[in-house]
């Protein structure tokens, strides 16, 4: 059954008085539906002339919703609102989510507390980088964030996650990278993505704390980006290299901040105004104090002009060496009177 024959159907049930034929007919559809030989969740839909994929499970879902409903008046209103969802598009203005069939979108976190059992390995992802973040984030980000074709910048490329992320849902891409030894792998990986969208994902080599943003991205056809993504080095905890400009090798809390808000400060300008930006960051201890360099840099963010919008923790998996040694580090905690990093920090700002 196509939705124009579907919604069809439905009308001719809202005109009918008898409660009892219209549950006997939505049993029907919903049987139909059932006996469907879709090999997966997804159906493929014809509206307003154009062809989507629906849930299967979203669609009866609704089915079932107005077949338990026991009162005319309710019933219509399920079924005007199933119609609705089937012909009408409802969009904001920064993302493809289409309201109308929010119900779709169970994969969408929309908590502050974000429990991510094990790190997304599919396509070329992989944890071979140290400190590359789980592909999960900027997914989650970017489906709330942008729309297709728009683009995404990444002034700390690292692996490529980002941008690998960008191929993936139809996004195009810039990404920073201060390390030419890590720059051309994270290039050599990305482009084994397949892109469907046939989106542009560039990686540059450059000092995102003095890099001019507004030329780099006119050299690639490019005014301006509409989502900011920002996975600084979580001060020392990772030297990832001896450049002076490397945030991993800032001498103090406040060097490091100072790095950090001329990052802030140099893409600032290329974000569309009422836009987002995210920052991915975790704390770290330093002679047995803890450093909040989660709340420093977000202070960074709104002393610039930001508002934030969101605070997020995500839970942090250990590292390999941590996990060896689960009762080495419980024993430190009781005996130094700490609590060990099991979370990290997704702060969501807008310009």
């Amino acid at each position: 059954m196509v939705a124009v024959e579907l919604i069809d159907h439905l009308q001719n049930l809202i005109k009918d008085n008898k409660l009892i034929f219209i549950r006997k007919n939505i049993k029907s559809i919903i049987l139909q539906l059932n006996m469907s030989n879709s090999k997966d969740d997804n159906l493929m839909i014809h509206s307003n002339g154009e062809a989507e994929i629906i849930s299967k499970s979203y669609l009866l879902g609704e089915l079932n919703q107005i077949y338990e409903t026991h009162s005319i008046e309710r019933t219509r209103y399920y079924i005007k609102r199933l119609i609705r969802s089937l012909s009408q598009r409802k969009e904001s203005k920064i993302n493809d989510i289409n309201l109308n069939r929010w119900k779709e979108y169970e994969d969408l976190l929309t908590d502050s507390l974000w429990i991510l059992d094990k790190r997304d390995r599919t396509g070329v992802h992989n944890a071979g980088y140290w400190g590359n973040f789980i592909p999960q984030i900027p997914n989650q980000l970017l489906r709330r964030y942008t729309k297709k074709g728009e683009w995404v910048l990444d002034p700390f490329l690292g692996s490529g996650t980002t941008l690998i992320e960008c191929r993936r849902l139809g996004r195009n891409g810039i990404g920073v990278e201060i390390q030419a030894e890590v720059i051309k792998p994270a290039k050599e990986t990305i482009k084994k993505e397949k892109n469907s969208f046939k989106v542009k994902t560039l990686s540059v080599k450059g000092d995102s704390t003095k890099l001019d943003f507004n030329s780099t991205l006119k050299k690639n056809n490019c005014t301006s980006v509409q989502f900011l993504i920002m996975h600084p080095p979580y001060w020392d905890i990772i030297k990832f290299s001896k450049k002076k400009n490397d945030l991993s090798t800032a001498c103090s809390v406040e060097e490091f901040l100072q790095l950090f808000g001329n990052v802030i400060d140099n893409t600032y300008p290329v974000l569309d105004k009422g836009r987002y930006a995210a920052v991915v960051i975790g704390d770290k201890y330093t002679s047995g104090e803890w450093i909040p360099l989660g709340f420093y840099t977000m202070q960074e963010m709104i002393k610039r002009g930001y508002k934030l919008k969101s605070t997020i923790v995500k839970n942090f998996d250990a590292t390999t060496a941590k996990r060896m040694q689960k009762e080495l580090w419980r024993y430190r905690a009781l005996a130094g009177g700490f609590y060990i990093f099991k979370h990290e920090y997704i702060f969501l700002f807008q310009k």
